[in-house]
């Protein structure tokens, strides 16, 4: 299996590794050299969190039952 390097230094791990060590979106990954030159992936114990979903807070219902009317009249600012 051969992936390209970019510009940056980055690689995608190949689908046949990843699914090999479960690895999924946010999961750590330890690279190592070995005696013989080889580079080892592990699957690191911990996960990186990525913190809360940004849009978690602007999901909801209004629980107030407007009618277009006042809506509109009230975002016009009309009295």
């Amino acid at each position: 299996m051969s992936t390209v390097l970019t510009s940056k230094g980055q690689v995608t791990i190949p689908k046949q590794i990843r699914d090999a060590l479960h690895l999924a979106p946010g999961c750590v990954v330890d690279f190592a050299v070995n005696e013989a030159g080889d580079v080892v992936i592990h699957k690191s114990g911990t996960a990186k969190t990525a913190g809360p979903d940004r849009f978690e807070a602007a999901r909801g219902r209004a629980e107030i039952k407007w009618r277009t009317d006042e809506l509109m009249a009230l975002l016009r600012g009309e009295d």
